[in-house]
């Protein structure tokens, strides 16, 4: 009895720690994505980065993805409703919101706002019967307070700028993106699932992307253009959503949400290493509660 509670236990904590790795890995390389989006804002028209990019996860899944998804055909056939709302909320709308962020936003302040998914991800957790526990709970809080006081502190002349409610968006899109994913139907595998996402958001994004170039003009490609496209489609899409996806399935989407606090850490130092941006003592009192609270929210 002892050494089946002792193998259970095990198990529990391994699970956990995969899963935590796994949203850590989609976190840290989520965050070079606002920065290429922040780089290429005076290149590459906003739908035409969200659309190129996923082109290029889709052909960078294809390999893996694409068989499953026909042996599946039957099961994305009864759950296509599902299938539909992930694709649009993950793929379609979510980063094509970031791109236009990135017209008017710095980089390390879309990290900063889109910190507030992790809230909403909670929140629908709670909404559909999982308790967060007295622990979590004040992690998140700890956590919020830092996002608040980045924002508020660190940037207070940028209230009003368009992007601003562009980010917001995108932060309610991708926290209802990683709550629907706890009910992702047991019978579609996880890279059936990415390849047939990444496949019904980029069909759903032509039409925006035909009018796009129609009214802008396609961009030129450069290795300035490409390489940051390439990384953005198949890291920060094909590898950090596989991995998200692979850690709400281990953890859930609150303890993961919870890890995704990390985000403007990340993007704040990256921003400040590639684009110049400046760092501010408030920023780093933030971070200091931020990863506190990373630190209680996670905890296995």
């Amino acid at each position: 009895m002892a050494v089946a509670l002792d193998r259970t236990v095990s198990t529990v904590t391994t699970r956990s720690l995969r899963g935590l790795a796994l949203a850590a890995l989609a976190t840290v390389v989520w965050s070079g994505s606002f920065v290429t989006s922040r780089a290429l804002h005076d290149s590459v028209p906003p739908v035409q980065q969200a659309f190129w990019r996923w082109v290029v996860a889709l052909v960078a899944v294809a390999p893996f993805g694409a068989r499953q998804a026909w042996r599946q055909r039957e099961s994305i056939r009864r759950h296509l409703g599902f299938v539909l709302l992930a694709s649009l909320l993950g793929v379609t709308v979510y980063n094509t919101l970031v791109n236009q962020a990135g017209l008017t936003v710095p980089a390390a302040n879309m990290g900063m706002i889109m910190a507030a998914s992790p809230v909403l991800m909670a929140l629908f957790e709670r909404v559909g019967g999982t308790r967060l526990g007295a622990r979590r709970a004040v992690g998140l809080l700890t956590a919020c307070g830092g996002v608040v006081l980045l924002v508020g502190g660190g940037a207070a002349d940028r209230y009003g700028a368009p992007g601003d409610l562009w980010m917001i968006a995108a932060a309610c899109c991708f926290g209802s993106y990683s709550a629907l994913l706890r009910r992702r139907p047991t019978g579609l595998g996880g890279t059936a699932f990415l390849f047939t996402t990444f496949l019904f958001g980029t069909a759903l994004l032509l039409p925006a992307q035909a009018m796009s170039v129609a009214a802008q003009g396609a961009f030129t490609p450069t290795p300035g253009t490409v390489l940051p496209l390439l990384y953005v489609g198949v890291a920060s899409s094909a590898v950090a959503f596989f991995a998200w996806n692979k850690a709400i399935g281990l953890i859930g989407a609150a303890r993961a949400g919870a890890v995704y606090y990390l985000q403007p850490v990340c993007v704040a130092l990256l921003s400040w290493a590639v684009l110049g941006e400046q760092v501010v003592w408030t920023q780093a009192l933030s971070m200091a509660l931020i990863l506190g609270g990373v630190v209680l929210g996670a905890a296995v």
